[in-house]
């Protein structure tokens, strides 16, 4: 089964389990364990994008196994044709179980070669900054950054269409023992979508431990004029890792894309394979 899912991750400790922590799969679990006798019961999800502290989500996406749950052994396990029960029944129910800061948008049955994580084609960020001299609206302060200098949106823009193709982003990623950082940025654009609030929109087909924030932080330096507009290229060959890391609350994780059902095996075979340089 596939969710999709909302989260405002402002209380959140991050996407993963944590034990004494309050995170998004931790109540996403429970809630899905919380079903009457009879129906499906999950084992523990498989997510697309582990999320950091305080970052949000408007198309997170997760997958698992559901098996037939009789514990009285009746046999009368409430299921549709294909063994499945009720999927709008059972969201509303998750829902109520949920507290408001975590959302099922929606549940469908997926083939079994579908991996939310190994299947994705590619994903989706928003990241949102206020460079107003008086801050951030205040009914945006959770997911807008305040910059308190003004921002070139060309400047940006220039910068960021240097980053983009098949690159060892090692120098914007937080390293992890055995992983490859080599990644295709495919968009990375800025613009001004109010007086003084600029959205970046960033999309790769893999990203590693904080490279969005990393880029964005580092950007944003080009953008008030502190930095020239080379230099985020000269720390991507340096593969020397930059400090100008953006706090985690103006990040949103907007979307991710599938292959059709046909290519979702041979996807995740080729995510699955370690990543090199030619």
């Amino acid at each position: 089964m596939r969710l999709d899912l909302s989260y405002d991750g402002t209380d959140f400790c991050g996407w993963a389990k944590q034990p004494g922590q309050r995170t998004v799969q931790g109540l996403l679990e429970d809630a899905l364990a919380k079903q009457p006798p009879g129906r499906a019961v999950p084992a523990s999800v498989v997510v697309a994008g582990r999320t950091d502290s305080g970052v949000h989500a408007t198309g997170q996406v997760v997958h698992f196994d559901v098996v037939p749950h009789d514990p009285a052994g009746t046999g009368r396990i409430s299921v549709d044709a294909q063994g499945i029960p009720d999927l709008g029944r059972m969201a509303h129910r998750w829902n109520r179980i949920l507290p408001p800061d975590v959302r099922v948008l929606g549940a469908r049955v997926v083939p079994a070669a579908f991996d939310a994580r190994f299947s994705a084609l590619r994903r989706h960020y928003r990241y949102q900054v206020s460079d107003a001299p008086w801050g951030v609206d205040p009914l945006r302060r959770r997911d807008t950054l305040a910059w308190n200098r003004a921002l070139d949106v060309a400047a940006l823009n220039a910068s960021a269409q240097e980053l983009l193709g098949l690159n060892d982003f090692a120098a914007y990623c937080k390293p992890r023992e055995g992983a490859t950082t080599v990644r295709e940025l495919q968009r990375f654009e800025w613009e001004r979508v109010a007086e003084h609030l600029i959205v970046a929109h960033v999309s790769a087909d893999a990203f590693c431990h904080s490279m969005v924030r990393s880029l964005v932080g580092t950007l944003l330096m080009v953008g008030d004029g502190r930095r020239n507009q080379p230099w985020p290229t000269e720390i991507l060959g340096s593969t020397t890792r930059t400090t100008a890391v953006a706090p985690a609350h103006g990040l949103t994780l907007t979307g991710i894309d599938y292959p059709s059902d046909e290519d979702l095996e041979a996807r995740a075979a080729q995510t699955r394979a370690l990543r090199t340089l030619p």
